[in-house]
């Protein structure tokens, strides 16, 4: 059992497919099982509502945004709504090349956005699998603002910094968002199987440690299929294997939470897996105090 009086974050692993009316019903039901748990914040995985065409579901941002929105309000918890592929800056301006944002949403009790952050790092790599190559920057532009939001739960101020899978890797955000007064970190990802089993653990707990910040590490898991031009399954060609192992690392570095597997079984009871940890603030703050890193750090 967690505290009552501290906050409990939900980390969710999803097995998301193309359909996106089915992602969303699996949605519902992790964020009803974690408030029933006493979740007071729930992160989901990068690519929630669909893992395949991203266009198709810019083409819908606005409702679909609005639909994740009303279920934060329905459910009385934030809700780090992964992230969603946007046809605009935040700005409101159109992307000129015809690209989109991977924009992380996060939404409070009442419904309201209060957040959004767009993901700086895209992921450029050659992976051994069967995809092999991958290069976000052909569908979508590089975000170039950090974010950290200021979120009221259980009466108290809790900072939370968004980041977006790749973006672990990169140390420097982690740090920067802890400068802007982050205590939790979101991290919702889609790590190939291959670079997860690699390099996911390490991440987050590296991260936790160089931020001294709590990392919400929620994933995608599993095989992944997507749909050939007449709509089929086609999994001959078409499909992307997700490492999962949804995972909470608290500012010491050490795994408090994690599904230890990349495999959903798919059905109706088991189409996603929850973790849970509670954010004791004062621990977070004795750790800084004893380690003041950020105190020390220098540059050579």
């Amino acid at each position: 059992m967690h505290p009552t009086h501290l906050p409990i974050i939900a980390c969710v692993q999803l097995n998301s497919q193309s359909n996106i009316d089915t992602n969303l019903h699996h949605i519902q039901q992790a964020i009803a099982t974690a408030k029933q748990q006493g979740a007071d914040v729930v992160v989901l995985p990068e690519n929630a509502l669909c893992m395949g065409n991203q266009f198709a579901l810019a083409e819908q941002f606005e409702h679909r945004a609005q639909q994740l929105a009303n279920l934060a309000s329905q459910y009385q918890l934030h809700l780090l709504a992964g992230t969603l592929p946007c046809p605009y800056r935040p700005d409101g301006s159109s992307i000129a090349d015809g690209r989109l944002r991977q924009s992380s949403l996060l939404f409070a009790p009442d419904g309201k956005q209060i957040a959004r952050y767009d993901k700086i790092h895209l992921f450029c790599a050659t992976v051994d699998d069967t995809h092999g190559s991958y290069n976000e920057a052909k569908t979508f532009e590089a975000g170039e603002t950090t974010v950290v939001a200021r979120c009221e739960i259980k009466q108290q101020v809790v900072n939370i910094g968004l980041m977006v899978c790749f973006d672990l890797r990169f140390a420097a955000l982690a740090q920067q968002l802890r400068h802007a007064g982050a205590q939790i970190l979101t991290a919702p990802a889609a790590f190939t199987y291959k670079t997860g089993e690699a390099h996911w653990r390490t991440l987050l707990q590296a991260r936790a440690l160089d931020a001294q910040c709590m990392v919400i590490g929620a994933a995608q898991g599993g095989r992944h299929i997507y749909p050939n031009k007449n709509g089929l399954e086609d999994s001959k060609n078409k499909y992307r294997d997700t490492w999962g192992h949804a995972s909470i690392a608290n500012a010491n570095g050490e795994i408090i939470a994690c599904y230890d597997d990349s495999q959903l079984n798919g059905n109706e009871q088991d189409s996603y897996a929850l973790i849970y940890a509670s954010f004791d603030n004062d621990i977070q703050q004795q750790w800084r105090k004893n380690m003041p890193l950020f105190n020390s750090h220098r540059l050579a």
